[in-house]
This record gives structure tokens, C-alpha cells and sequence, in this order.
């Protein structure tokens, strides 16, 4: 069966394909074979140059050509190793088959073909893979995205610093604050969920099927291998891994640092969802209007309607995000005794995950950067909340010593319509001095919002 975008299984790879094609290199299959053959290669050198008698340092040309097997990997060398596989019945012999196929022609690597893979398990392999998959993920994709959302919500947060809007605590009418404080208490907890999702470091082992270094020792004794592991693992790429080395596992690296991630770009996600169900009532409220884009419908039978399908787009999306997330934070730390395959094929998910989270990031910024704002309307509900002012009239009675401040604007507002007349004609009757009475007079909805401006310009 030929795969097209309609007959794709996955919406990332049908419907969705382009819009994630930052992605797919690194989280695919493809992606897992690539960093496969990377990290084989660094294992081979780094052999080479660890002062063997039996393997001898590699010439700068073998050591070129053996980079550039990675640098170049292509789709056609991944079916090429999936072509091995249809034999091995092995994903990572099929890896180690292929590169020592590359060796015909070169007597000097031919020579040390028996160094491809040395006394690794598959999961050394694997585990640094995954970790590099991830890294490269985070750091060229995910958090780009997330830096793009962070960063027109700062500049919503300061372009509408001013706009002062009624708030809507419980859904009921509340004390005011501007458009642009809002925006900006989304930036903050962003902000502090992407240092949690950037801070996280990838680990790695390579320490052979239990952990013990077990096979490297049985060939070299006296050779310090937890040195030489941890060396590969954490020197700079290319010709080391650039991750953090873990000294403890069983046969797998314990994933304690996936569920981390997982929980990190989970929590990241739970904000998102937030922010995209408050711009959806607001839409819906008018406070914000939604441009126009020639021939779209917002209805098939309503001509009027514009809807926000891309914040109810982000919301779903990262909602399946989530579900992913979650269970791969669960599951991937438990394993049987020293290995069970449980996590092999939840692994294969983590582009899913990942997808789905990149995927709303993208619909939360579409959605944000068609929003216009709709000032008469906000302004039009906070004139007819003038309720919200009985919050500092009974604050400043407080401070006066008058009697019972809150059950008397308990009492005036309940139940009953405010107007600008209402509230002042009570604020007249009040003792207090004469100048804060009149401050109290030039209060309105609009200029009741606090340091909410200042906050907003912070961020």
C-alpha cells in the first residue's frame, strides 16, 4: 500500500504532516537509525583511540569517512538497515550490519570491524540514541515553538498594558485588570515551565547488559571502562555524545530523566490549555474580535460565524499530548527485574507525544496572532459594572474607622443594579475626609486596576 496524507493513520503524518516537518527527522524512525549509526561511530573511534594494542588509532581519513556516515545518513540508508532487519529480526544487529558494510573497500576499517558494537548491548545503544533524539527535539523544536507563543504573549502583555478589562472571578464580575496583565501572568508561568523543560539533563549509559561493564572487563581487565564510558557519553558531539552520564542502571538506563521531561512538557502543556480556554471565552465575550482570511467558513449553514477553532484546536491537541506524556512518565521507570521490552515499543511514542504538543503550540500562536481587540466592547462591560468599585469604597471605609464597611456595601449592592450614580450618591454620605471622598469620585471601573499596567510592562 502506497501511504499518502489521506490514508495516513496518524493524523501528524496525514493531515498534519507538513506542519510538523521540523520533527519528523529527528523523532521518526528514520531519526532512531540515524542516531543509532551516531552513536556506533562515536563507540568505534573513541575504541580506537583508547591505547589497545589489538586497535590501533584510525587515520584521519577513516575517521572522516565514519563521520560521514552520520553527517549524510539518509532515508534511503534507513531502508537499507530496515532491508537487514527483514533478516537479523534486530533492529540495532541491523545498524551494526550496515556499517560494516560501509567498510568494504577499506582495508583499515575492515581490519577493526569486530570494534563496531564492542561488548554493547543493544540498550547502550538505544538509550544514548533516544537521549540524543530527545535532545536534538527540545532544543530545535520544542522549546523553539514554546518561545514563539512566549514571545507574543510578552508583546500582547505590553502593547495592551492599558486596556483596562473587567475581571471575572467564579465567572461573576471582579475587581479589573488590563488586558496586557493577563497576557502577562501567562508569560511568567511559561517562562518558569520552560526553564524546568530546558534544565533537565539527557543520561546515558553504556556499561553493557546489566550495568556491570561485565563483557568490556572479560576482554581488558586493568582498562578503566566507567572512565572511558563516561567519556564518550559526555564529550561534545561529534565525536562524543554530548549527554550526562548515568553511573547506575539495570539493562536499561533507568528513564527516570524521560518522566521528568515528560512531566516538564506535561506541566507546560496544562498552562497552555489554560490560557487557550481563556482566550476562547474571551472571543466569545468580544473581547477580542478574529481576522478575517478570504474564502474561510466558520460554519457550514451559519455565515456569520467566525469561530476559534485554533485555540479549540491547541486545547484538544494538547490534551492528547498530555494523555501520552503521562503514561510514558508512568511506565517507562518500571521494568521487570534488569529488562523487560514493555518499554520498546511506548518509546516508539515519543515523537507522538512530542507531535502533539508542537502541534498546538503552532494553533495557540495562529490564534493568538489573528486576535485584534475589541476595546469598545471591554470597555462597555466595565461601564456597566460599576459593583466592582464597592471593593475599594469599603477598603477606604476600613482604613476610616467606619462601622461595619463590607455588610454595608454588602447590603447597598447585592441583588440590585449598579450605576455610576448609585455608587457616588453612597460615596457622598460617607465621613471621611473630604479628599479622599473625592478620590473615591473620580474612581471608575477602568481606572481601577492597580499596579496591573506595571506588572504587565515587567515581563
Amino acid at each position: 500500500m502506497t501511504f499518502s496524507a489521506i490514508s495516513a493513520l496518524s493524523p501528524l503524518d496525514g493531515r498534519y504532516a507538513p506542519k510538523l516537518a521540523t520533527l519528523r527527522p529527528l523523532m521518526s524512525e528514520q531519526g532512531y537509525m540515524h542516531r543509532r549509526v551516531q552513536v556506533e561511530v562515536a563507540w568505534f573511534i573513541s575504541l580506537s583511540d583508547a591505547g589497545f594494542e589489538e586497535f590501533k588509532p584510525l587515520t584521519p581519513g577513516a575517521r572522516t569517512y565514519l563521520l560521514s556516515l552520520v553527517k549524510n545518513f539518509s532515508e534511503a540508508d534507513g531502508e537499507a538497515i530496515k532491508a537487514i532487519e527483514k533478516t537479523t529480526n534486530h533492529d540495532v544487529k541491523a545498524v551494526e550490519y550496515w556499517i560494516k558494510s560501509k567498510f568494504d573497500a577499506r582495508p583499515e576499517l575492515t581490519a577493526a570491524g569486530e570494534f563496531v558494537h564492542f561488548a554493547c548491548t543493544s540498550e547502550d545503544i538505544n538509550n544514548t540514541s533516544h537521549a540524543l533524539q530527545l535532545k536534538a527535539a527540545r532544543e530545535l523544536v520544542l522549546l523553539p515553538s514554546l518561545d514563539a507563543v512566549i514571545a507574543k504573549l510578552r508583546t500582547m502583555a505590553h502593547t495592551f498594558a492599558d486596556v483596562p478589562m473587567l475581571s471575572r472571578t467564579h465567572g461573576q464580575t471582579a475587581s479589573p485588570t488590563t488586558v496586557g496583565k493577563e497576557m502577562a501572568n501567562v508569560v511568567v508561568r511559561l517562562n518558569n515551565a520552560r526553564d524546568r523543560i530546558a534544565s533537565i539533563k539527557m543520561m546515558a549509559k553504556m556499561n553493557g547488559a546489566v550495568g556491570n561493564f561485565n563483557a568490556h572487563l572479560s576482554a581488558w581487565p586493568e582498562f578503566d571502562w566507567e572512565a572511558f564510558s563516561r567519556k564518550v557519553i559526555e564529550s561534545p558531539e561529534p565525536l562524543g555524545l554530548g549527554l550526562t552520564f548515568q553511573p547506575y542502571s539495570i539493562q536499561i538506563e533507568p528513564h527516570d530523566y524521560m518522566a521528568e521531561l515528560f512531566d516538564a512538557v506535561a506541566r507546560t502543556n496544562t498552562v497552555l490549555i489554560d490560557l487557550a480556554r481563556d482566550i476562547w471565552g474571551y472571543v466569545s465575550l468580544g473581547y477580542f474580535k478574529q481576522k478575517l482570511k478570504d474564502g474561510e467558513v466558520g460554519s457550514s449553514t451559519m455565515p456569520h460565524k467566525v469561530n476559534p477553532i485554533d485555540f479549540e484546536n491547541a486545547e484538544g491537541n494538547l490534551g492528547l499530548a498530555n494523555a501520552l506524556l503521562r503514561h510514558l512518565s508512568e511506565k517507562l521507570p518500571i521494568s521487570r527485574w534488569q529488562r523487560d521490552l514493555t518499554d520498546s515499543t511506548v518509546l516508539r511514542n515519543m515523537g507522538v507525544a512530542l507531535g502533539y504538543a508542537v502541534l498546538a503550540n503552532q494553533s495557540l500562536l495562529t490564534g493568538l496572532n489573528k486576535l485584534e481587540i475589541n476595546e469598545s466592547e471591554i470597555a462597555a462591560d466595565l461601564d456597566a459594572s460599576w459593583e466592582v468599585l464597592a471593593e475599594p469604597i469599603q477598603t477606604v471605609m476600613r482604613r476610616f474607622g467606619l462601622p461595619q464597611p463590607y455588610e454595608q456595601l454588602k447590603k447597598f449592592t447585592r441583588g440590585a443594579p449598579m450605576t455610576q450614580a448609585l455608587m457616588q450618591g453612597f460615596i457622598a454620605n460617607l465621613a471621611i475626609p473630604e479628599s479622599e471622598k473625592a478620590r473615591l469620585m473620580e474612581m471608575t471601573p477602568a481606572s481601577y486596576t492597580g499596579k496591573a499596567a506595571e506588572l504587565a510592562r515587567r515581563v
